[in-house]
């Protein structure tokens, strides 16, 4: 804004500058995304020859992409990129709202899953460069993303009564990086299609090192036999909440506990003691009811097929 005189009414408002860059921070990640060719991928995996808005999907998917780095939610946030100097930090030739809303509308499922392709590819052009982990700890869970409009196509209803889609999600523990993905309906239930998911993780895991250890963690909602002999079948150490219900509380608590020892607290008078298990109580059969490790009881970690292993409580 520039005063030109002494009165209001000669205020000149200037909106844009061709020198500003308004989201710098976008250099970093486009660097990247040109050491690593990210959009000649794109080019040559998603495939929308003849279909309207199909062409050069890579600058279109790439707008996307820094769009949402740069906060946007909406396409017609994209015209953030085209305020003053900010195209010029970035990789690619910036395409406008309109372009890149008839760019998505060309979308089919089959070309979602040529996105995962390049996803895939990417990420192995990544680790190659020296940034692939050794043994892999990954959380699979269900979110919910919320929306707005009724009339989004598989959007519905589930358990926490907001509308929107149920997706799965695969993310590689601490670092927070999601591996895989899968969007689900909203009325999904939360293992509707854990097996592929499964199958398809474990592929994507172990793609450039077929000997990588690997350890996946679900919650009580995953609690399935089918999905244990799974896991145990691709070599895949697993944790899973159990699934508590009236019987089996009730069975917990009528069964043998090994015998117990307090331990006395040092925070001084008035505090409580704990009590531990000292030994693992065997009954007639010979067969533990607990293990002697301590462990936590809503938690079951398995490496062998669920047919070889007995229950702890």
């Amino acid at each position: 804004m520039s005063r030109v005189s002494q009165t209001l009414d000669r205020i000149h408002a200037t909106f844009d500058d061709d020198n500003l860059v308004a989201n710098a921070g976008l250099l970093l990640p486009s660097v990247l995304v040109e050491r690593l060719g990210v959009e000649a991928v794109i080019n040559t995996t998603v495939r929308l020859d003849g279909r309207v808005g199909g062409a050069s999907p890579g600058r279109k998917v790439l707008t996307l992409m820094n769009t949402m780095l740069a906060g946007g939610s909406h396409i017609d946030h994209a015209d953030v990129l085209r305020a003053g100097a900010t195209e010029s930090v970035v990789s690619h030739r910036v395409m406008a709202p309109s372009t890149l809303g008839t760019f998505l509308r060309s979308f089919t499922f089959g070309h979602v899953r040529q996105l995962e392709a390049v996803n895939d590819i990417v990420r192995q052009r990544a680790w190659a460069a020296g940034t692939a982990p050794g043994s892999l700890v990954v959380d699979v869970d269900s979110t919910i993303c919320e929306v707005v409009g009724k009339q989004k196509q598989g959007a519905g209803y589930g358990y926490t009564h907001v509308l929107g889609y149920h997706p799965l999600l695969a993310t590689i523990a601490g670092s927070g990086e999601i591996l895989h993905g899968r969007l689900r309906k909203g009325s999904a239930n939360t293992q509707r299609g854990t097996k592929r998911f499964v199958n398809e993780l474990v592929a994507r895991a172990r793609r450039d090192d077929p000997t990588r250890e690997l350890t996946v963690r679900f919650d009580s909602g995953f609690w399935n036999n089918d999905t244990m002999l799974n896991l145990s079948r691709l070599d895949v150490r697993f944790t899973m909440a159990i699934r508590t219900n009236v019987d089996a509380v009730q069975a917990a608590g009528a069964a043998h506990r090994p015998e117990q020892k307090p331990i006395p607290s040092h925070l001084g008078p008035g505090t409580c003691s704990r009590s531990i298990p000292t030994r693992a109580s065997t009954p007639s059969s010979g067969m533990p009811l607990a293990p002697t490790a301590s462990r936590s009881p809503s938690t079951s970690e398995c490496s062998a097929p669920p047919s070889d292993r007995t229950a702890t409580s």
